[in-house]
């Protein structure tokens, strides 16, 4: 057996084609074993608030797969104004039909319930994060645009904004085990690019400067914690393992590592890991104070 696949059977499964990321063992590692989790913990819920029961059972519980469950909650997100429900869940099977968008949608749950130390069970995160739910939307979007579909995609990006608050362009390029904390407010601009493992709190922007064509959007690294309210502009590159601290509004490349702070932000600090995102820490020594 290789060393990686020695990992993935004692740890669990590797998120990330970089191998040095393995979540944590006593977490859901695979679609199935999530799926698993999530129907656990809707009958249990479903025992003690039967006034879900009928909202559970069509949510979750009257579902084989996750990817099956994934299809309704969208279906019934962004269904009626005009979009037809049976064409929409057509549409997410002819999309879907490797199971992409399930396997991505696992990673980010596994993801939250590792970093989020509000988060009390995987199936809080299917279906009351809004974070994950506007990621979900923006993968079907994606999947859209790659297709040329660029109209469809550009409506579910349009009705994500309105209903959830966050705006993220379909031809940005997002990977997995992903967390959008809270996520009012995130936009993410449309040659913007993402790695896996990264942390996004609430209002940042990944955006241009307003004065570039083409490739204007900054490039997130692997394992990338970004704190609430930063704005990241421009064609920049913020390096795998830095983070950028809340309010701060960065407009120049972030090496690999460090931590900026201010306005404009400057190095303060290294993170001493590859992945900030996981531990969730937002505290750094300014000038060493």
């Amino acid at each position: 057996m290789s060393m990686s696949g020695a990992l993935r059977e004692r740890t669990g499964i590797i998120l990330s084609s970089d191998a040095n990321y393995v979540m944590k063992s006593h977490l859901p590692a695979h679609s199935a074993d999530i799926w698993q989790n999530i129907l656990d913990q809707a009958r249990v819920v479903r025992m003690s608030e039967p006034v879900l029961a009928e909202y559970l059972d069509n949510s979750i519980l009257n579902h084989g797969t996750l990817d099956e469950a994934l299809a309704h909650r969208l279906v019934k997100a962004f269904g009626g104004d005009g979009l037809s429900e049976t064409l929409l869940r057509e549409t997410l099977t002819t999309v879907n039909i490797s199971g992409e968008l399930g396997a991505a949608a696992s990673a980010d749950i596994t993801a939250t319930l590792e970093r989020d130390s509000a988060c009390r069970g995987s199936l809080e995160v299917f279906l009351f994060y809004k974070g994950f739910i506007a990621l979900q939307a923006y993968r079907l979007a994606h999947a859209l645009w790659g297709e040329q579909r660029h109209a469809f995609a550009l409506l579910l990006q349009s009705q994500t904004s309105t209903r959830f608050s966050v705006d993220i362009h379909p031809a940005a390029t997002i990977g997995r085990g992903i967390m959008l904390d809270h996520a009012t407010g995130i936009v993410i601009g449309e040659t913007a690019r993402i790695a896996d493992a990264v942390s996004i709190m609430q209002s940042v922007t990944l955006g241009g400067t307003g004065k570039e064509n083409g490739d204007r959007h900054p490039k997130i690294g692997f394992g990338v914690l970004i704190g609430p309210g930063a704005k990241i502009l421009g064609n920049i590159s913020v390096g795998r393992g830095a983070m950028i601290a809340a309010s701060s509004v960065v407009l120049k490349t972030v090496p690999q590592h460090a931590i900026v702070a201010g306005v404009p932000a400057r190095i303060v600090g290294d993170t001493q890991t590859d992945t900030p995102a996981d531990a969730m820490n937002h505290f750094f020594k300014y000038n060493g104070v």
